[in-house]
């Protein structure tokens, strides 16, 4: 129950502000009341259908990689022990403590060439995490060129990009990651797309997450 307590708190933003004002607050009432009790009294105010379909996903719209929403999204996939992208058996929880590094799923050099300012490239809806050796494989190429080559070295075996070998390991790991399927060949013209179609995948794993705690 405390880490749902937790979570619900970065979702929220509940402690973000007059701290310490508001810890008083939830001592005095849970005097009255237990802990569950008003965890649930939260819930049902605060994280309702509207919240996971609308505000939670205008929430993501942020360049800030420690944003508690991109923390939460992390959390996610560290407890459905999900790949990196494009990783056919290194789980993000390797990647996260290890080795792997944070990657632009949109190139940033592809965006910044493209005219695009850091506010943009950087948007956390645009970031995976990744091994660092196909990250650098990848280089600045953009999406609609290096999904390409994905999907011709699952055609004739020659590895460039990661291990995944079939068509049904490349569908699942787009779904560990929320990547939009629809928006697999990105170019400079479907890129807010793009975010706007992940960060709806993001609120739905985050709301999984959540609710399976």
């Amino acid at each position: 129950m405390c880490v749902v307590g937790f979570v619900y708190s970065l979702l929220t933003g509940r402690y973000s502000g007059s701290t310490e004002s508001i810890i008083d607050l939830d001592m005095r009432v849970m005097q009255e009341k237990d802990f569950a009790s008003r965890l649930i009294e939260k819930e049902t105010g605060e994280l309702s259908d509207a919240f996971w379909n609308a505000t939670l996903i205008q929430n993501l719209d942020t360049s800030s990689t420690g944003s508690p929403y991109f923390n939460v999204f992390l959390a996610a996939l560290v407890k459905a022990n999900d790949h990196g992208f494009l990783s056919a058996d290194t789980h993000v929880t390797n990647l996260i403590t290890i080795k792997g590094d944070v990657h632009h799923w949109y190139p940033k050099d592809y965006l910044k060439k493209g005219g695009l300012s850091r506010g943009k490239y950087n948007q956390i809806a645009n970031m995976v995490y990744m091994e660092s050796t196909i990250n650098i494989q990848v280089g600045n190429r953009a999406p609609e060129v290096y999904m390409q080559t994905v999907m011709n070295q699952i055609q004739n075996g020659t590895f460039l990009y990661g291990g995944i070998s079939n068509d049904v390991q490349l569908k699942e790991n787009l779904r560990m990651n929320c990547i939009p399927e629809s928006l697999l060949h990105g170019n400079l013209d479907n890129y807010e797309q793009f975010l706007m179609e992940r960060r709806k995948l993001m609120a739905e794993k985050m709301k999984g997450y959540y609710q399976g705690l």
